[in-house]
This record gives structure tokens, sequence and C-alpha cells, in this order.
């Protein structure tokens, strides 16, 4: 089933999948965002929120495809995590390897 939320110009777009957890001095947001470049992403970190945002291209569209299973989603995704304590939004990091996401965000009070 496709998790999906309207904008206001009645357009869909999928909602992002992910996992968040934190260690003593960082909390940590990995996502699992196969086909999508770092070109197609935009990441906006503060203090105490971070949203991500992008697009899923699908190549090789084919007219009048009759699909068995529909899951991925195609198109934009965006997710807002707010975050359970505050972050060095300066010192954030993030990569994106073989399809994962990976926000390292270290704790403002970790010292």
């Amino acid at each position: 089933m496709n998790k999906e939320i309207k904008k206001e110009d009645g357009t869909q777009n999928g909602i992002l999948t992910l996992d968040v957890f934190q260690k003593d001095r960082e909390i940590v947001i990995k996502s699992a965002i196969a086909g999508v470049t770092g070109k197609d992403l935009d990441i906006s970190i503060t203090n105490d929120s971070v949203t991500i945002t992008g697009n899923r291209k699908e190549e090789g569209e084919e007219r009048g495809k009759n699909y068995l299973y529909q899951e991925i989603n195609w198109g934009t995704f965006s997710r807002k995590v707010i975050l359970p304590e505050k972050v060095n939004a300066e010192e954030a990091k993030a990569t994106l390897k073989n399809g994962i996401l990976i926000i390292v965000l270290p704790k403002l009070n970790s010292s």
C-alpha cells in the first residue's frame, strides 16, 4: 500500500520511511532511498528538526502498465522529524551510499 499525503496543489507526496535512534552524543537518522541521487535530495536541518525532501524518478516509464503490485513511491517524497533534543545543525553530516541515507546529528549538550 502506498503511503501518500495530499499537498495543497492536490498532487500526491510519498512519505519517506526511516529509522531514528540516539547514542550518547548523537542522533542518527537512516533511510533506504534507492533510486535517488544526492542531487534529487534536499535535507534541511535545524537545532530541533530535520526535513528530508526528494524526488524518485522512474526510468523507462511505459504507457498502459497493468500493475499486479505497485508499492514503490515514484515522484516526490518528504518527511519531517522532530528531534527529542537539540542538535548542532552546523556539525551535522549526511551520507548517501548504496541507496541508504545516513544523517548523523551531534547533540548540543553532549560535552
